[in-house]
């Protein structure tokens, strides 16, 4: 077959770029283009990114992590650092979505109708469609309502979405893209939720219920907790994703499709058990539909067994963490995949009940004096992906605390006020 070169895509915050080469054929021989960090791509103007996402019909698949994003990551490939901020914006979505306003008809619901939720949102010219709206229901663990905040009872809120590329689209992604997409830790049944930090058999397979495979038991319960009470209430988060996302591929299923989960904070975690339960149940069928997860500041699931048993399953997660981000080295902040081993390569016995973290990690460093709760903002994560927000510590030897203690202490009362903001953070997070 003829070579035929492609268009060309931005790189949001460098003057790099990249040439990737063929269409890919639809043949199940077919091996896909490998990309290489050093090409080039001449710089486009934000207002022709979605022209250029384009491109994506080439190298899709290592995107969504084929090769476990290698030589992609390090230095960032800016095909997928593109990719990264697109998905970053549908969560975003979420949260500018998200009605937290008590005398509102729409309180702790989508503010907008299905039809018109991305373009209210400033998503119009995305090429998704929204299929479907996502609600969970925490769990009642009879804990008090603190901090303080909105609804306390174990009602079900709107936590995230499912979309799917348009026809219009798939010409341009190569493929019919599912996405579906998690804010984070809003209500206080969900801060009480994250609090359930302890380990707990996931057994989402009933003909295998693996009890090695264990996640966080908060994160499960928001995931699996429905409206029992009420025989008119919704179903769990999970049967309504399960039950959308079957229906999408069987809709889709004579063409190339793939499965995009992403997630910020709390949502990362349920993005990341929905992940490992389509795969377990082989939802994503034979041809093994690709299922990614692009996590935003997400903290620990599940233990080594529930992290070995997602990369048995083929599940690819890409990690962008802030360094500097407490929520993202919970829980088992010091029983961890660090903790396992000691010197020679004994393992300790308890190994199976660290926690650890799955996929593979992209760092980034941004912090600021006054206001360290930034450090877990997703705006923040987006901003500096975009190039739009100044990391001052982003040197290569990494953050100098010895600077940073010393501005910290250093600014009168304000290192006051930032250390009860980091608290707050940690508090009403925990995860």
């Amino acid at each position: 077959m003829a070579s035929s070169l492609l268009h060309c895509m931005p790189n949001p915050i460098t003057n790099s770029s990249t040439l990737l080469a063929d269409p890919i054929p639809h043949t199940s021989s077919y091996s896909p283009p490998r990309l290489k960090s050093n090409q080039s791509l001449p710089v486009l103007s934000r207002s022709r990114s979605r022209a250029a996402v384009s491109q994506l019909a080439a190298g899709w698949r290592e995107i969504q992590g084929l090769n476990n994003w290698e030589n992609l990551v390090k230095p960032l490939h800016p095909l997928l650092r593109h990719e990264i901020v697109r998905y970053g914006e549908f969560v975003a979505a979420c949260y500018k979505a998200f009605d937290l306003d008590p005398e509102s008809k729409r309180y702790l619901n989508c503010k907008y109708g299905k039809a018109s939720m991305l373009e209210s949102v400033g998503l119009l010219e995305s090429g998704y469609e929204v299929t479907k709206y996502v609600y969970a229901t925490a769990p009642d663990i009879g804990l008090p309502a603190i901090p303080p905040g909105p609804c306390s009872s174990n009602e079900a809120r709107w936590i995230g979405y499912v979309a799917a590329s348009s026809d219009s689209e798939v010409a341009t992604l190569g493929r019919r893209d599912i996405v579906i997409t998690f804010r984070g830790t809003v209500t206080n049944p969900e801060w009480m939720a994250n609090l359930m930090s302890s380990l707990t058999p996931a057994r989402l397979d009933p003909h295998d219920p693996r009890p090695e495979v264990k996640v966080e038991e908060g994160f499960l319960s928001l995931y699996t907790s429905d409206e029992r009470s009420d025989k008119f209430g919704l179903g769990s988060c999970r049967d309504q994703l399960l039950s959308e996302i079957s229906r999408l591929i069987n809709k889709h299923q004579d063409e190339e499709v793939s499965i995009t989960i992403a997630g910020h904070s709390m949502g990362s975690s349920l993005g990341l058990l929905l992940a490992y339960d389509i795969a377990e149940l082989g939802l994503n069928g034979p041809g093994k539909i690709p299922v990614t997860v692009f996590s935003f500041g997400g903290p620990r699931v599940g233990n080594s067994g529930f992290k070995e048993r997602c990369e048995e399953l083929g599940v690819r997660v890409l990690r962008v963490v802030n360094v500097n981000d407490p929520i993202t080295k919970m829980p088992g902040v010091v029983f961890n995949e660090n903790f396992k081993r000691f010197r020679g390569g004994f393992e300790f016995p308890w190994s199976c009940s660290c926690y650890a973290h799955v996929g593979v990690e992209l760092l980034l460093d941004f912090f600021k004096m006054h206001n360290p709760s930034c450090v877990h903002d997703l705006e923040n994560y987006i901003g500096l992906l975009r190039g739009h927000t100044k990391s001052p510590w982003s040197h290569p030897e990494g953050p100098n605390l010895a600077d940073r203690a010393k501005g910290f202490f250093s600014g009168g009362g304000e290192w006051r006020d930032a250390a009860v903001n980091m608290f707050n953070l940690v508090q009403s997070q925990w995860t």
